[in-house]
């Protein structure tokens, strides 16, 4: 039996097949960081919903009903939490409250808090829920967006990918993947863009050449400055590193393709102090193939 006055990997479950996804997912990184894993439910009661017109018993019968839904989907947590990670605490519970407010309340004590990128309420043509993006936005510790895999299993081959900025902000991003990378014994892959509109869209290619070269450098000297402190902190954990002239988003989310998951910050270099979410995260959120986490 693991540690279980260590802090808990917490994961919301709202009976989404995204979200059965995230307890397998937080199952494993419990298991890994040797924490108990916390499963919450939050429950807005069903007499919310129900019309007066219906007569007093109505709301009473719906809540019941509802509540044993969430009794099932919970004690199918528990199960596959067991299955994943036989050797970790398992604590279930429901909180009364929406999800936001509920799992925003709880990353205050939480190692990570896991969701589904989608939850039951979610319309069909919407890629994110409401839910993670808030967790992303205000959380208190690193928030993990799952998606639902094609086979149910993580691809354990695949390195982790992490954003490299050069910003403070991203200094989070860095120490999660890295501890991450050290504790699954997986490669790690860091990926550095720069884009600069003069020298891409302003001059003509002979003129861009020799400049472009010239910042190429530049980042690349950048990144091993940056990782150098994490290299010599990790020495078991293999990093390879990639610089490249393009969008960040559009290259994390190239890398996204064959990655285990990716790691970003909340906000990186050039970000506006009032901004919470910088836009490749947000990007990385609404479109990646593969899990991502965000670390702030």
């Amino acid at each position: 039996m693991r540690n279980s006055t260590a802090k808990p990997v917490l994961v919301g479950l709202d009976g989404s097949p995204t979200s059965f996804e995230a307890v397998r997912w937080a199952a494993r990184e419990a298991s890994l960081r040797s924490a108990p894993l916390h499963v919450v439910h939050a429950d807005v009661s069903a007499s919310d919903y129900v019309p007066d017109t219906l007569g007093t018993s109505a709301p009473e019968s719906a809540n019941e009903t509802a509540r044993e839904f969430v009794r099932d989907w919970l004690r199918s947590a528990a199960e596959i939490a067991a299955s994943e990670a036989p050797e970790i605490v398992v604590e279930t519970g429901i909180r009364t409250g929406s999800a936001r407010t509920v799992l925003l309340d709880e990353s205050t004590t939480a190692r990570i808090v896991v969701v589904g990128s989608r939850g039951l309420g979610s319309f069909s043509g919407v890629i994110l829920g409401s839910v993670a993006i808030a967790l992303c936005q205000h959380g208190q510790c690193p928030v993990a967006v799952v998606r639902e895999p094609d086979d149910g299993e993580e691809a354990t081959d695949r390195p982790i990918v992490v954003g490299v900025d050069g910003s403070s902000a991203g200094e989070p991003a860095l120490q999660w993947a890295f501890e991450t990378a050290s504790a699954r014994s997986a490669a790690l892959l860091a990926v550095h863009a720069w884009h600069d509109l003069v020298v891409g869209q302003l001059w003509t290619r002979e003129q861009a050449e020799e400049p472009r070269a010239a910042v190429q450098a530049d980042e690349e000297r950048l990144m091993s400055e940056v990782l150098a402190g994490w290299r010599a902190d990790y020495p078991d954990v293999a990093v390879d590193e990639l610089v490249a002239y393009g969008k960040p988003a559009r290259c994390l989310l190239e890398q996204a393709r064959t990655a285990r998951f990716v790691v970003v910050g909340a906000r990186g270099r050039g970000g506006l102090a009032g901004l919470l979410l910088g836009s490749t995260s947000q990007t990385l959120l609404h479109h990646s193939p593969c899990p991502v986490v965000v670390a702030r």
